[in-house]
């Protein structure tokens, strides 16, 4: 059989095509654009995001054989929020994960409903990108659209809504909402009174591997396949990527050095942390995970490269050698848009600290680099601290294509770093949800066991893993001491 991987991101929609034994066939991209009406904003139409996804599934079924087709599975940008009226038209374009206009509402829910209650009540305090402070936004600002809400939805739960008629959603991508109990896998009753919702304009929950229906006749018709292709709840695309790269499973982890950064770790056990550091969420397996964000990863290699005017990432890395690893004394905080994870600060800013006469351009393209891993292991030290056990992690995303930044961040981390012989992230962690739904695996660990593969790995050196960690323990004295004047200059 053959099946369907979607994965909605926020520049494009990525389809492949997946064989029962994990091999793909196909993939195709179709892009869409990015509205940003005012400082801060980011929006995207819906209707943009289905439009190019039937475009998309058209091509990548073309030439394959259509009655083989048996499921659909999606993994999308998480936090956004999709509100339809009583015709599900619509209301107004989609509130994306990387808006920033709820700073008041964040700030209100954290202090005024109090980070311990919202912990309580959904194991994590809120964040600028989450949905629930989103939707206060628009009860406050655009009163007559919140009137007219029916129906709430995230991202890929649109897509799957306008492809099976089924109104529904995951558990993984319902934690990033902070309407979910997490704990207990249900919506919270409380906070629906706080944003002033109704239970029946909430989406249906599931697991992400279970089938909540089957894709529209009229769809199926014109795109000449089975009405019987089942479609998957799905996953947000964080945990479709975590599926897709095996990380199902206490104790596991997988790292993804895009745009953003990510290190997503898989648990059998539902925990917080005391301090709120990682967001504690539903996992796509039906358990659990934690997971450090880092709103700026990749993104502050392509800034940097930007600045120096080139596009030659390796020409420009092949000048930092291997003695001028754990050596360099100049140091980067890699928040060029705000952090979230550890610090849950939109204020914190990037900096070169550390440069002198001598400072030459290699220092500062390593203390890049460097800056990004030195952030990672900030998350990464919180889940040490609940009494997890990483030793290893998978690794993906553009960032891991360069060897260099692996070696760095393989010693920063203290971890082997894991890569996979299939690298389409939430895709084809899509595709693998939608093979349970559809009977070809009865778990998704068995699922990832018998599909993902690991092809190659970095070690940590020991005795560079030791010059690491005292830089580790200067660059974390650096946000503290200039935390003061990131808020003063706002």
């Amino acid at each position: 059989m053959l099946y369907i991987g979607i994965d909605l991101g926020t520049s494009a929609v990525k389809l492949l095509l997946m064989d029962a034994g994990g091999h793909i066939h196909k993939t195709v991209s179709r892009t869409y654009p990015l509205s940003l009406p005012a400082p801060g904003w980011s929006e995207q139409a819906p209707e943009d995001w289905l439009r190019q996804t039937l475009d998309g599934m058209a091509e990548l079924t073309a030439d394959c054989d259509k009655s083989a087709v048996a499921g659909i599975g999606i993994g999308g940008q998480m936090h956004g929020l999709v509100a339809l009226d009583a015709d599900d038209q619509v209301i107004r374009p989609a509130i994306l994960w990387n808006d920033g206009r709820t700073a008041a509402e964040t700030e209100w829910l954290n202090t005024a409903v109090g980070r311990a209650r919202l912990t309580e009540l959904t194991a994590n305090i809120a964040f600028a990108g989450f949905t629930a402070p989103k939707l206060l936004w628009m009860r406050s600002h655009e009163p007559e659209n919140f009137a007219r809400i029916r129906k709430i939805m995230l991202p890929k739960d649109y897509l799957v809504y306008m492809l099976s008629g089924v109104y529904s959603t995951d558990m993984s991508d319902a934690s990033g909402t902070l309407l979910l109990d997490v704990r207990n896998r249900c919506w919270s009753a409380p906070m629906l009174d706080i944003c002033g919702l109704a239970p029946e304009q909430l989406p249906t929950l599931h697991e992400s591997f279970e089938a909540v229906g089957t894709l529209k006749p009229e769809y199926a018709g014109a795109l000449g396949l089975p009405s019987s292709v089942k479609i998957a709840a799905g996953a947000g695309d964080n945990a479709a990527a975590a599926v897709g790269t095996g990380t199902v499973g206490s104790g596991r982890c997988n790292i993804s050095l895009g745009t953003s950064g990510t290190i997503f770790i898989s648990s059998d056990t539902f925990g917080v942390d005391s301090h709120n550091a990682l967001h504690a969420f539903a996992h796509a397996d039906g358990q659990y995970h934690l997971m450090g964000c880092m709103l700026s990863a990749a993104s502050c290699n392509s800034w940097w490269m930007d600045i120096l005017d080139s596009r030659d990432y390796a020409g420009q890395q092949a000048q930092i050698t291997d003695d001028m690893l754990g050596c360099n004394s100049v140091y980067f905080l890699p928040y060029l848009m705000g952090e979230r994870s550890p610090h849950n600060d939109p204020a914190a800013r990037s900096a070169f600290i550390g440069m002198s006469m001598d400072t030459a351009r290699p220092q500062m393209t390593q203390a890049v680099l460097e800056g990004v891993a030195f952030a990672m292991r900030d998350s990464l030290e919180v889940a040490r601290s609940l009494g997890l056990e990483i030793h290893s992690s998978k690794i993906c995303g553009g960032g891991a294509k360069s060897m260099l930044w692996k070696k760095i961040l393989a010693n920063i981390l203290n971890l082997r770093l894991e890569t996979v012989e299939t690298e389409e992230g939430p895709g084809y962690g899509g595709a693998m949800l939608a093979a349970v739904a559809c009977g070809e695996f009865d778990s998704v660990r068995q699922a990832a066991d018998a599909l993902v593969r690991v092809t190659g790995a970095v070690e940590p050196d020991p005795a560079l893993s030791t010059r690491y960690a005292q830089r580790y323990r200067q660059f974390r004295r650096i946000y503290p001491a200039l935390r003061p004047l990131f808020s003063a200059a706002d």
